[in-house]
């Protein structure tokens, strides 16, 4: 009975996801709240999901990010990055790009993106530029390189968690690094090479059909993001507390590289050290949490803890382990990727991080090998959305900004998801040995 209840919610999330008419957040609570309900998760495990290592992990690093941004350092970047763009032209955008997606190797895509589209639009347009030219590589940047460390995306996280849940040790930060970093290098190439023939020439010369449609503020679609411009508040450089932030960020990201503590331990003390220094006050802090984004994935945990109890993920695991039975190890890998791929192309990433989570653990056993390599493996898949604009909250973000049509994404991100298949399963293989 608990199979068939665990199911029914799974199915009715997944199509809620699909139908994107109420808020992702609400939809994963709701499907929490039902299993709980009906006493398929006890209490007890949703609490346990609420307080899961990848919550306390991403609140206190949206904290810290926040307290950079209070503390002017972000306008001052910004500022810096649009005086070189009008300098060095075209090459100076890709550079921004370049230095956008490096901050995405350790902060959620989402807000970096929500804050530089803006920036990335005006500096084009005032070196008339299409900024449809750049404004999908810039979501498209920020998701590789946020592949690229175990903190780079909330994906990671959970796929850490549920993995966690399955028995298994948990990454360290730049555990997946040797594979983020060539999907990264090889995705950027493609797109320096490519997306501007793609993407739009000079931005006097564009033929408009209309004005980019406007940013929905109460919603994107599942991104749950306000208009960038509302992000646009000038604030000055407070360069005391600018420098004491980054430092906390530095030492919460090096001590948990040395394993001296998880990255969920010494993030929340850096968070909770910002707010003792006054650098940013508790109700700051609290403002910068982005609560939307911790349900969603606080609600999917407790949807995966139901799936592991009852049995549902075993008869799942079970269904795909007879379908690759006595193939290759490495087949049943490329199997398992581009399963994960194609259905984050159709929903969320937190939704096929608990679907697929447990399903490799159990693939990897079923044929006497490490589940390491399937494991990184669904990391990097559920986050390498780049065919659709609604596999990921940053294309949703840059679809509506950018005036784009739908197959502007299929045309450049379909290559790019073979790219990135292709070199991924080459470095899982090199980097992570069955």
């Amino acid at each position: 009975m608990d199979q068939i209840l665990t199911l029914f919610v799974l199915a009715a999330v997944v199509a809620a996801l699909i139908w994107d008419k109420v808020r992702a957040d609400v939809v994963a609570l709701t499907g929490a709240a039902v299993l709980l309900m009906t006493g398929v998760v006890r209490p007890v495990e949703v609490q346990s999901a609420f307080a899961s290592p990848a919550i306390i992990a991403l609140a206190s690093l949206f904290v810290i990010a926040y307290a950079l941004e209070l503390a002017g350092l972000l306008d001052r970047a910004i500022a810096s990055a649009v005086a070189m763009c009008r300098r060095l032209g075209t090459g100076g955008i890709w550079l921004l790009l370049s230095m956008i997606g490096s901050v995405s190797c350790f902060l959620n895509s989402t807000p970096i993106v929500v804050l530089g589209a803006p920036v990335i639009r005006d500096v084009s347009t005032s070196l008339g530029l299409s900024p449809k030219r750049f404004l999908i590589p810039l979501s498209y940047v920020t998701i590789l390189t946020g592949c690229c460390t175990l903190i780079g995306t909330s994906t990671n996280l959970l796929v850490d968690d549920m993995a966690s849940v399955a028995g298994q040790p948990r990454f360290g930060i730049f555990e997946i690094t040797p594979v983020g970093i060539p999907m990264a290098l090889a995705g950027g190439l493609y797109l320096f090479l490519v997306s501007g023939r793609l993407l739009g020439g000079r931005y006097a010369a564009e033929e408009r059909e209309g004005a980019p449609a406007e940013i929905d503020q109460a919603h994107i679609g599942s991104a749950q993001i306000g208009d960038a411009r509302l992000f646009e508040v000038k604030r000055p450089l407070q360069p005391l507390k600018a420098a004491i932030a980054l430092v906390t960020f530095v030492a919460a990201v090096a001590l948990a590289t040395m394993g001296v503590a998880p990255i969920a331990a010494t993030a929340f003390a850096g968070a909770v050290l910002l707010i003792l220094l006054r650098v940013i006050s508790a109700d700051e802090a609290y403002s910068g949490l982005r609560p939307e984004i911790l349900i969603l994935i606080a609600g999917m945990v407790v949807i995966g803890i139901a799936m592991e109890q009852s049995g549902l993920a075993a008869e799942a695991s079970e269904l795909l382990i007879n379908s690759v039975h006595g193939l290759n190890p490495l087949i049943a890998l490329i199997i398992l990727y581009l399963l994960t791929m194609i259905l984050t192309e159709l929903l969320s990433n937190a939704t096929v991080a608990v679907l697929i989570t447990p399903v490799a653990v159990a693939l990897a056993d079923s044929l006497g090998v490490s589940p390491r390599p399937f494991l990184v493996a669904v990391m990097m898949a559920a986050s390498a959305a780049f065919a659709t604009p609604f596999g990921y909250q940053t294309n949703v973000i840059v679809y509506q900004m950018g005036g784009y049509r739908y197959l502007d994404f299929v045309r450049i991100g379909l290559p790019l998801n073979i790219i990135t298949c292709v070199v991924a399963i080459m470095a899982i293989q090199f980097f992570f040995p069955f």
